[in-house]
């Protein structure tokens, strides 16, 4: 057996229907990261909301590895307008709230063209506002003694789950 190059993969080029909300995330690092994931896990966009990325960012950039080149990208300063906007879509916050389900537990309603995932700001989370207008809150379980972990670790764990849930129902 031999190690695989970027060029030998023989990965299925799926698009998902989800867009990433990335309500105040301001960490560059983070950013960054959150661009390769969404490029990993081929989403349909990143919508950034209240703060606009330094894409200039030598650490942004060298944490995306060029993806914030190729991932379809924007910027909103309404938010709940955009989600508004977007009426035939899940709207599902990734935090931890008195009604969240675990994300394993993700089920992709077939009558909805879009996922829009949402999440939140390193320290403060998603603004309530966005919470209020979400159609469910997902969280991931957690085991020790932390109640929270990284957002870009949280964004790839969440895409992983709902990438099988997606794609298992699209390959009916």
């Amino acid at each position: 057996m031999e190690q695989l190059t970027h060029f030998d993969e023989k990965f299925n080029k799926e698009k998902s229907p989800v867009i990433l909300l990335l309500d105040n995330i301001t960490g560059e690092a983070n950013i960054g990261s959150i661009f390769r994931i969404a490029d990993a896990f081929n989403v349909e966009k990143i919508v950034f909301s209240v703060t606009e990325p330094n894409l200039d960012s030598r650490r942004l950039q060298k944490t995306s590895r060029n993806t914030h080149k190729t991932v379809v990208h924007e910027f909103t300063q309404d938010a709940p307008g955009f989600i508004r906007d977007l009426n035939n879509s899940s709207v599902y916050a990734l935090e931890i709230t008195s009604g969240s389900i675990p994300v394993e537990n993700f089920q992709y309603p077939e009558e909805k063209k879009n996922v829009i995932l949402i999440l939140g700001n390193e320290v403060s989370g998603i603004n309530k506002e966005l919470l209020k207008i979400s159609d469910k809150h997902l969280h991931i379980n957690m085991f020790g003694q932390n109640s929270s972990m990284n957002v870009a670790q949280a964004a790839g764990i969440a895409l992983y789950e709902i990438s099988k849930t997606i794609f298992a129902f699209t390959k009916k």
